[in-house]
């Protein structure tokens, strides 16, 4: 039986990430970045595509487990009829990234409280999405064992525990009394250079430690869900690379949108949309050099021409993101097939620019000043988006049937051209101002004369149809919360999108994404839901609301791409970008903080 999404744990060094599980295996990890290639990879196989287990020999011991504060170091405790010990889990970060740009490394420190517990490791390498069993060799002493694995371009390290070979795996028992540490790394490394040195983990934990903390201490929330920001923030800082300034959308590939399903899509890349809106949400809790980092980012990705602008680009800005299958790995509870990269990235969402300027927008008012190439770069972004006026596309869902009209799509259009004028009103920027507004109230007349039926906005032009995006068009200011139009239009979301009080994305039925099967509540919806209920005077039911969608997070404050209500169980990619900027925004809301229209 699959492991519940809800059971795992992230680790992060915001370069890539571990997944653990509740019984202390390593399921998943991609080394040395999230779009790497997996070293560890039973989350969507079984144990022998590669894992790293350690947890006491007795069997059916309870354990509890919680981070660090507010960190990423996770200790797990477990309690066993002969004593007591913890592991503390966690990936270094060094305050100057230049120190371990060529290495990668997972700490696992065993600590004894009180007896003594006997501990199993069970080690299964596996490089290149299992599909490359490494080289092993035993290289280190009697005092300081180390193994080293490599395949192809990648090594690992492992060291700490004498490791004994079986069957293409290593394991190890060792027992940890009161007051002893026993301590296991292993170190990603390229396979054509030497290992890198030894880590000093004490110092290793006490630095990384630290620079979470440092970070999480400059988060400003008054509300009641402030617990809950603080973690979303953080997951949104773990997503985000160290080194490129990339945002990644969640870590991992291939969690099913339906148990057994196909709706299994890689998300360990740069989406432009969902990089902006995290970067927005950052931006609201005043991380103002993250907004330049990934600016520069954008520059590099869109590079010389906004014409050959994707919706999506590696954590470094790579445009070949080729969608292919791996029918060697089973999929994550039956749930085929497993992708890797995504073709999205070659559909046209016209929705992306506006949310990259509404960003920029909303960096500039917070006080991020122009480089001698942003504002250009913006003004070749709004020329691409009037290029594209009239062009069909696939939406904010990347819907994989026919392009149509879509109505958000039409309003990110006019808060493009929106966003352009008020850098000129409001900032000074030169550009050509009055076609800008010409072609803002242009989007605008269209999108009021065919973007309504009965009512209310619709999902795209031509239907009676309506869709979980239409709660944003209060967020980036195209009509109030409490306008008739956007009235109806919830009335009608909660008579057609409702499952169990949460926010499908759309209906699955009509067709319209061209795809079979069907998907649960997607979380992100129902935040928006939230913050729609609260800024249209309904403020019980945007707590109530919220209150229960804070509870579907796991013991660790993570939240996945869906939710599955009848069932109870977290859906689709772990632990997911939308979901917990989405959850910020609604705290925000709720919280009274006086956010204006973005």
């Amino acid at each position: 039986m699959a492991t519940p999404i809800a059971d795992y744990a992230v680790l992060s060094d915001c370069r890539t990430a571990a997944l653990i599980s509740r019984e202390g295996r390593i399921d998943w990890l991609c080394l040395p970045r999230l779009d790497s290639a997996s070293v560890f990879a039973a989350l969507l196989g079984d144990a022998d595509d590669g894992s790293w287990a350690l947890r006491p020999a007795e069997e059916g011991v309870p354990a509890t487990r919680y981070y660090d504060d507010n960190t990423f170091v996770l200790v797990t405790r477990w309690e066993t009829s002969t004593g007591v010990a913890e592991v503390h889990d966690f990936m270094p970060i060094d305050p100057d990234p230049r120190v371990t740009v060529d290495r990668t490394d997972v700490v696992r420190r065993v600590v004894g409280v009180s007896g003594t517990v006997e501990f199993d490791v069970d080690l299964r390498i596996r490089f290149d999405y299992a599909r490359a069993i490494p080289w092993v060799r035993q290289t280190g002493t009697r005092d300081a064992p180390e193994v080293i694995a490599m395949a192809g371009p990648d090594a690992v390290a492992i060291r700490g525990v004498r490791l004994h070979a079986a069957d293409h795996r290593h394991t190890a028992t060792f027992p940890v009394a009161a007051g002893q540490t026993v301590d296991m790394t292993l170190t990603w490394f390229p396979s054509f250079r030497p290992p890198p040195d030894r880590l000093d983990i004490g110092r290793a934990l006490t630095q990384t430690r630290h620079w979470w903390q440092s970070w999480a201490g400059r988060i400003e929330h008054g509300g009641v869900h402030r617990p809950e920001v603080v973690r979303s923030l953080l997951v949104l800082r773990a997503l985000t690379n160290q080194d490129t300034g990339g945002i990644a959308a969640a870590v991992t590939t291939s969690l099913p949108e339906e148990i057994g399903g196909t709706r299994n899509w890689d998300y360990r890349f740069v989406w432009l949309r969902d990089a902006a809106l995290t970067l927005e949400a950052l931006l609201e809790h005043g991380f103002v050099n993250l907004a330049e980092g990934w600016r520069t980012w954008l520059l590099r990705a869109v590079a010389g021409d906004p014409a050959d602008l994707q919706i999506m680009y590696g954590l470094a800005g790579e445009r070949n993101l080729v969608e292919c299958e791996l029918p060697h790995l089973a999929g994550y509870a039956g749930s085929q097939p497993v992708r890797i990269g995504n073709e999205a990235a070659l559909q046209y969402q016209a929705d992306v620019v506006g949310e990259v300027l509404v960003t920029l927008s909303a960096a500039r008012k917070a006080g991020l000043t122009e480089s001698a190439f942003s504002w250009p770069l913006e003004i070749e972004l709004v020329h691409y988006a009037a290029g594209q006026l009239d062009r069909p596309d696939n939406g904010i869902w990347e819907i994989r049937g026919r392009p149509h009209r879509f109505t958000h799509s039409r309003v990110m259009i006019w808060a493009t051209f929106d966003r352009a004028v008020r850098a000129v009103e409001d900032h000074g920027l030169d550009g050509p101002v009055q076609r800008w507004r010409r072609l803002r109230q242009r989007v605008r007349d269209e999108i009021d004369r065919l973007g309504v039926a009965n009512g209310h906005f619709t999902q795209y032009y031509g239907t009676d149809e309506v869709d979980a995006s239409l709660l944003l068009l209060p967020q980036v200011g195209y009509c109030a919360a409490d306008d008739p139009r956007m009235l109806a239009t919830v009335e009608r979301i909660e008579e057609t999108l409702m499952c169990d009080g949460l926010v499908l994305r759309y209906r699955t039925d009509t067709g319209v994404d061209g795809l079979p099967g069907h998907e649960h509540p997607f979380l992100a919806c129902s935040f928006w839901l939230v913050e729609q209920y609260a800024g249209s005077g309904r403020v019980d039911e945007a707590h109530a609301l919220m209150r229960r969608l804070c509870s579907f997070a796991n013991d660790l404050g993570l939240l996945s791409e869906e939710y599955d209500p009848v069932e109870g169980r977290q859906i689709g990619n772990f632990p997911q970008a939308f979901s917990h900027l989405a959850l910020v925004r609604a705290a925000d809301a709720l919280a009274g903080v006086g956010r204006q229209p973005r």
